[in-house]
C-alpha cells in the first residue's frame, strides 16, 4: 500500500508483508518466502472482517478462501494482504494532527492491547510500561512518517510491539477515531480539542 510504502521510505519499521492478493497460489508463494505464522488481512476492510491467523499450511488456502469470501462480502473485494503474525504484540497508536504543509505534532500515544476478535475492548493512555525510549522512537517514525507525506488531517498511526519491543508500522487512520478522547485524562499534555484543530485546518481557519 502507498502507505506502507511511504513508511519504508521514511525508515520506519515495518511489517514483512505482501501487496494485495487475489488468488491462494500467490499466498502460498508468499507464505514460502516468509514462512509461518501469518496473518491474512481483508486489503480494503477493517473492524476485524477478513481476518484470519495461519499457524498451520494445511489451513493456508482453506483460511484465504474464507477471508477472501467474507472480504468480498463486507468490502466488495476479496483481495487480501498476507503479513508475519506476531504472538500477543502490544498495539500501540499515536494520536497526530498535521497541516498539510510538513508541520505535524504528535498527542502522545495510547495503548489499545486489549482486544477480542481484532476489535478493541478497552485503551489506556498513556500505554503503560511502555520503555521511554520506546514511546519516543514511536512518537518519532509517526511525526516523520506523517510529515513527509504532508499529513492534513487528525490522525493514528498505528504500530505492533513485540515481545522484544520491536515495533511495526501497520497503518495510518485518516481520520478521528472515538478513542481520541481517552487521550484527554492527559490534562496539561494536550492544550487543545484535536477535533477543532482539523475542522479548522479543514476549512482554511487560519494556523497559529
Amino acid at each position: 500500500t502507498s502507505a506502507r510504502n511511504a513508511a519504508i521510505a521514511a525508515g520506519v519499521p515495518v511489517m514483512p508483508g505482501s501487496d494485495a492478493i487475489a488468488d491462494s497460489a500467490a499466498v502460498e508463494a508468499f507464505v514460502d518466502e516468509i514462512g509461518l505464522p501469518v496473518i491474512l488481512k481483508a486489503a480494503m476492510g477493517g473492524g476485524g472482517k477478513g481476518m484470519r491467523v495461519v499457524r498451520n499450511r494445511e489451513d493456508l488456502v482453506p483460511f484465504f478462501e474464507s477471508a477472501s469470501s467474507e472480504a468480498l462480502a463486507a468490502f466488495g473485494n476479496g483481495d487480501v494482504f498476507v503479513e508475519r503474525y506476531v504472538e500477543r504484540p502490544r498495539h500501540i497508536e499515536v494520536q497526530i494532527i498535521g497541516d498539510g504543509e510538513g508541520n505535524v505534532i504528535h498527542l502522545w500515544e495510547r495503548d489499545c492491547s486489549i482486544q477480542r476478535r481484532h476489535q478493541k475492548v478497552i485503551e489506556m493512555a498513556p500505554a503503560w510500561s511502555l520503555p521511554d525510549e520506546l514511546r519516543a522512537d514511536l512518537h518519532k517514525y509517526a511525526v516523520e512518517l506523517t510529515s513527509a507525506a504532508k499529513y492534513k488531517n487528525a490522525g493514528t498511526v498505528e504500530f505492533l510491539v513485540d515481545a522484544q519491543n520491536r515495533p511495526y508500522f501497520i497503518e495510518v487512520n485518516p481520520r478521528i477515531q472515538v478513542s481520541l478522547y481517552c487521550l484527554d485524562g492527559l490534562k496539561g499534555l494536550i492544550t487543545s480539542d484535536p477535533a477543532d484543530c482539523n475542522i479548522n485546518f479543514k476549512t482554511g481557519f487560519p494556523r497559529k
